[in-house]
């Protein structure tokens, strides 16, 4: 169980766990006259908890929402998979660190048992104060006129009195946290659509900042995805800024993926070519167009999939940094001229550019790939035939015929080159092998 209190006031946060505050607002300014007070903002709080019950996706697919400002997670299914309920803990408390929330963690077998440790301070169960119950104050406060105190001393009272003088509802809850009765609960569905808001302790004018504040949504949008056990080709990223337009930054993939730290590289590589047009106040990540994708498992030794994984990457933040454009592949056509046997287009489109195959050669034959736009005349002294000839006549249904014999050579620089002899118009360099 997971209590979340680092978006709402200390206030707020003791009311909303069914804590008595220990001063009044009036009491508090009168000890901080510069006490500065924030509204409430309920929505913000749900979104808050949906974005930590997203992530916790990775470790176990039953979470629910104990709203303000909690949720309930079952893990007994995670502990064996994630080495046992200690390293399982540290594992969760060093995440949610690292999206920015503080925490308190309790274990219990019961779901109503936990959420009541986590409000308690993690004690036991007979030791917690009765106003983790979040019962109504009026029956705390008889409670507390009686000199009830705790819930092992609550749970001594004959239950019959209880349930007459503080009503069933109370008694019920006190036997789910037992695991007496069923305590059914719904559990949190990630959307298909993934949408967070950040906003930033102060303003951002640097792209590096950005980024930094970007992490935290990344990490939540990895956590819903693996939950949904789905990956995405892409994202938005939209920056507010103060008196200025939204920025509104697209980052692709060129396949699906989950992997926060893939995404925050190519962030980085988008950030470092954008101008801010101003100082940044919050931002916003966006993602749709969920599609299945399960876990792979990685070979023992290297091979072609994890080959292709890693060209994948490489072309990718290229991409980033280069431009879209910049990064184009090579595919085949059926054609015998070597200056149309080859067209450029975009890396999806390659064949073989799929989830688990590595990039293929683009010609099968003993070709280079660097081919002049315009084949430069030769002299019969500037190269050493090495291997050769072969013949390719075509074209003469287009109007664009030749009739060539292609050969391998060595020029005068030890270059490796492609050249070719022409009829009645002598020897032409067409290609260099790198």
């Amino acid at each position: 169980m997971i209590e979340n209190r680092s978006t709402l006031a200390c206030n707020a946060a003791a009311k909303a766990s069914g804590v008595t505050p220990g001063l009044s607002l009036a009491a508090a300014r009168a000890i901080a006259p510069a006490l500065r007070t924030v509204s409430r903002n309920r929505r913000a709080e749900q979104e808050t908890l949906e974005g930590i019950a997203a992530w916790l996706g990775r470790f176990t697919p039953r979470v629910s929402l104990e709203a303000p400002q909690q949720l309930a997670a079952e893990m007994a299914g995670s502990l064996r998979l994630f080495g046992g309920l200690r390293q399982l803990e540290r594992r969760l408390c060093s995440g949610l660190e690292a999206l920015g929330f503080t925490v308190q963690l309790a274990f219990a077998p019961t779901a109503r048992a936990a959420l009541w440790r986590a409000a308690g301070g993690a004690a036991e169960l007979d030791d917690l104060p009765v106003e983790v119950t979040g019962a109504d104050p009026g029956i705390l406060r008889l409670l507390r006129n009686l000199g009830v105190s705790t819930l092992g001393e609550l749970l001594q009272l004959p239950r019959n009195g209880a349930a007459r003088r503080f009503g069933q509802g109370l008694i019920d809850d006190l036997d789910r946290a037992l695991g007496r009765i069923p305590d059914p609960r719904s559990a949190f569905v990630p959307p298909s659509r993934f949408s967070a808001r950040l906003e930033l302790p102060a303003q951002v004018a640097e792209a590096a900042g950005v980024l930094f504040a970007a992490r935290r949504l990344l990490v939540q949008l990895e956590g819903a995805l693996i939950a949904r056990q789905s990956g995405i080709r892409g994202f938005v990223l939209s920056l507010a800024h103060c008196g200025a337009p939204t920025t509104r930054l697209a980052v692709p993939f060129s396949r699906a993926s989950r992997d926060a730290t893939h995404f925050a590289a190519l962030l980085r590589e988008h950030l470092s070519r954008l101008e801010l047009a101003a100082p940044v106040e919050s931002i916003r990540l966006e993602a749709a167009g969920f599609e299945p994708l399960h876990a792979s498992t990685t070979g023992l030794f290297h091979d072609a999939r994890d080959t292709g994984e890693g060209w994948t990457r490489l072309v990718e933040r290229l991409s980033a940094r280069l431009g879209e454009k910049a990064i184009q592949g090579l595919a085949i056509r059926a054609e015998h001229r070597p200056e149309l046997a080859s067209r450029a287009v975009a890396l999806e489109c390659l064949p073989g550019s799929g989830a688990n195959s590595p990039p293929v050669d683009p010609a099968p034959e003993q070709r280079p790939l660097w081919l002049l736009e315009t084949p430069r005349r030769l002299a019969e002294d500037e190269f050493v035939l090495l291997a050769g000839p072969e013949r390719i006549e075509s074209g003469w249904w287009d109007g664009g015929e030749v009739r060539r014999d292609y050969f391998i050579a060595r020029t005068g620089d030890s270059s490796l080159v492609w050249i070719f002899r022409e009829c009645e118009r002598g020897w032409f360099l067409h290609g260099i092998f790198a």
